[in-house]
């Protein structure tokens, strides 16, 4: 499978719920809803769990990234990805690389093959 990566730079293709929504499984739908609501806090049924990835148009978009800032910026500016914008890495972005470090170094490879 051709690798997704987000505008933020998390790896669509590598998240349980795009895996999940991909291949049709109910059995990881509900394995990545428990272990998502133990490790944060939320109370995330097997239905919840259904993603597109970022990138996509479509409505299957899993909760947050439907009000995320960065995927929203993403959009307007038509871009791939933050690495292909003109003012990486915003003020927005830098706050969460320090919640996803994993997202910058993906990021800044992505800028350095531009």
């Amino acid at each position: 499978m051709e690798q997704i990566v987000a505008f933020c730079g998390l790896t669509c293709s590598e998240c349980p719920a795009f895996l999940a929504t991909k291949n049709d499984d109910d059995d990881e739908r509900k394995n990545t809803a428990d272990l998502w609501s133990s490790q944060f806090g939320l109370e995330l049924k097997p239905a919840d769990i259904n993603c597109q990835g970022c990138l996509s148009t479509g409505t299957e978009i899993f909760g947050h990234c439907k009000v995320c800032e960065i995927r929203k910026c993403g959009q307007e500016k038509q871009l791939e990805n933050c690495a292909h914008c003109g003012e990486y890495a915003c003020d927005t972005l830098g706050g969460f690389f320090k919640l996803a470090p994993m997202a910058k170094t993906a990021l800044d490879k992505i800028r350095e093959s531009l």
